[in-house]
C-alpha cells in the first residue's frame, strides 16, 4: 500500500514539474497561431481559429533567413572553438590535478556578461571587427568553452590512470594520448558538451545585441525588434520565439538517447 501511494505521489510530482516546464512552451506555440488581438486578450481565448498571419508577417517584414544563417554561423563557430579549447583544457586539468584553471573559467562564466561587454566593444572597435562574425564567435566562445571543459572533466577523471600511463610508457606524447586513447573514452560526454554549448550560444542575447549589425544580427537579437515603446507585436514575437526554439529542440530530440546516457554516465563517473 505504501509503495502504491509513493508511486502515485511520484507520478503527480512529475506531472506538476512537466506542467510548469511545458505550459509556457505550449502557450508560446499556441499564441503564435492566434490573431494578434487574441494573444493578449483577457481572459485568455482558449478556443480560436488558427492562423498563419503571424508567420507570414514575420517573413515579410524581416529577413528571417539571414538572421537564422547568422545565428547558425555564430553558434557553430563558437561551439567548435569551445570544443577545440575545452577538450585539451579538461584533459590537462584532469591529468595534472591542477584545478585552478577550471575554477578560473567557471568564475569567468558566472560573471555578468556586462563586465566583458565594454572592454570587448572597445577592443573589437579598434580592430574594426564590430558587426563581424568573428566578434560574435569569439565572445560566444567564452560561454561555450567553460561548458565543454566542466562537462568533460568527470569523463576524463573516469579514465583509468593506468591506461594513460601505459601509453606514456610506450612513448606516446600528450597529444597522441588525448587523440587516440582519451577521446574515444569521452565521446558520450563530448556529445553532451557539444549540445549544451550549442544551446547556450544559440540562446545568448547580450553580445549579439551590441556587437552585431544589420548584416550579422542573430535571431535572438532580431526578435527584440518586435518590442516597441508604444506597442508590441506579440503575435509575430511568439512566432519568432517558436521558430527560434525549434533548432535546439530538434537537435536534443534527435540525439536524446546519447544525451541522456551521456549525462547519466557523467554523473556516475563524477
Amino acid at each position: 500500500m505504501n509503495s502504491r501511494v509513493l508511486r502515485y505521489l511520484t507520478v503527480l510530482q512529475l506531472l506538476a514539474v512537466a506542467c510548469v516546464i511545458l505550459l509556457p512552451v505550449a502557450w508560446m506555440v499556441l499564441s503564435s497561431f492566434k490573431p494578434s488581438a487574441d494573444v493578449t486578450a483577457y481572459p485568455p481565448t482558449l478556443v480560436f481559429s488558427p492562423t498563419l498571419e503571424n508567420y507570414v508577417r514575420l517573413f515579410e517584414t524581416t529577413p528571417f533567413g539571414l538572421y537564422a544563417w547568422n545565428s547558425l554561423v555564430t553558434t557553430c563557430g563558437s561551439t567548435l572553438i569551445g570544443i577545440a579549447l575545452g577538450v585539451p583544457a579538461a584533459f590537462a586539468v584532469s591529468w595534472t590535478r591542477v584545478s585552478w584553471p577550471a575554477t578560473l573559467t567557471l568564475l569567468a562564466r558566472m560573471a555578468p556578461g556586462t563586465l566583458f561587454l565594454l572592454p570587448w566593444y572597445a577592443m573589437f572597435r579598434a580592430l574594426g571587427l564590430i558587426g563581424s562574425y568573428w566578434a560574435l564567435i569569439l565572445t560566444h566562445a567564452v560561454i561555450t568553452m567553460p561548458i565543454v571543459m566542466w562537462v568533460l572533466l568527470p569523463y576524463f577523471d573516469g579514465i583509468p590512470r593506468s591506461v594513460l600511463e601505459s601509453a606514456q610508457v610506450d612513448g606516446c606524447n600528450a597529444w597522441v594520448i588525448l587523440r587516440r586513447i582519451a577521446l574515444p573514452f569521452v565521446m558520450p560526454g563530448l556529445t553532451v558538451a557539444a549540445i549544451l554549448a550549442f544551446v547556450f550560444s544559440w540562446n545568448y542575447f547580450l553580445f549579439a545585441l551590441i556587437l552585431s549589425n544589420s548584416d550579422t544580427k542573430t535571431l535572438i537579437a532580431a526578435s527584440f525588434n518586435f518590442i516597441g515603446e508604444g506597442a508590441t507585436d506579440w503575435g509575430a514575437l511568439m512566432a519568432a520565439a517558436t521558430l527560434i526554439a525549434l533548432p535546439p529542440l530538434v537537435l536534443a530530440f534527435c540525439v536524446q538517447r546519447r544525451l541522456v546516457s551521456g549525462l547519466a554516465l557523467g554523473a556516475v563517473k563524477g
